[in-house]
């Protein structure tokens, strides 16, 4: 199969789900690329579970081949840790502290912010609940990709979807705008952002800390325009606000 090696549960589950449609097909070979999904329309969707930033070319390249695209990334929103013996027997089964909010996958924009406006481009953010699986090692390990800091005794074997709770869709300026928190606005600074972010309790407590980020991303895809510095904090203003 073509690219399909180190495809976790999660990404193949989530490939499944939006392969769905009637003359879908997976794994096409498009120009230089292979696409995950493209619809009998031509539409293409990719599943891209991290590293969103790295498909700025990719997603151009299909754009100027006439494509339609629509990246899918989730956003764990509740995530269970099962660890199994190397026998595959559970030693046990808990809730994670972490979660994730819509705002948690903006670092990963940072990169895409040049399509995001693209009238042939979509985000699409599914809020999931999944399971991570790891297996019990003998010693205390480092993974393959040299990222821990300690080491574990246990590596990380899979990631698989357990539900979808519901899916945040940005294609359009108001979608981007409507990730300021309304009591923000018409002025506001990072830090009123973070300070409204906190008060909402629907959302991951660790929010708050995109706001920089956002104001960033809104910066740069010319949403939002710099008004004045007061006291230290860098204040803005939606462009064209009172058409909001």
């Amino acid at each position: 199969m073509i690219n399909t090696l180190n495809e976790s549960s999660l990404h193949k589950t989530l490939k499944t789900l939006y392969a769905l449609d009637k003359g879908a097909r997976t794994e096409v070979q498009i120009g230089n690329w292979i696409c995950d999904i493209i619809k009998e329309d031509g539409h293409i969707i990719e599943i891209q579970t991290s590293n969103v930033s790295k498909l700025l070319q990719k997603i151009r390249d299909f754009h100027s081949s006439g494509h339609n695209v629509t990246v899918v990334h989730p956003v764990i929103f509740q995530k269970f840790i099962e660890l199994s013996d190397p026998k595959g027997h559970i030693i046990y089964r808990r809730k994670s502290p972490k979660q994730e909010s819509i705002y948690s996958v903006l670092r990963e924009l940072t990169g895409l912010y040049p399509v995001l406006l693209d009238n042939r481009f979509s985000l699409e953010l599914p809020e999931i609940i999944i399971t991570e699986c790891r297996t019990q090692t003998t010693v205390p390990v480092q993974l393959v990709n040299k990222s821990r800091r300690f080491l574990r005794p246990w590596i990380k074997t899979d990631k698989k979807l357990v539900s979808i709770n519901k899916i945040f869709t940005l294609k359009k300026a108001e979608d981007y705008l409507s990730l300021i928190p309304i009591l923000s606005v018409p002025e506001f600074s990072a830090e009123d952002i973070a300070d409204a972010l906190k008060k909402d309790t629907a959302l991951a407590k660790t929010a708050y800390r995109h706001a920089h980020i956002l104001l960033w991303i809104l910066a740069h895809m010319e949403l939002i325009a710099y008004t004045s510095t007061k006291n230290r904090r860098r204040y803005y203003k939606i462009k064209q606000f009172s058409s909001r």
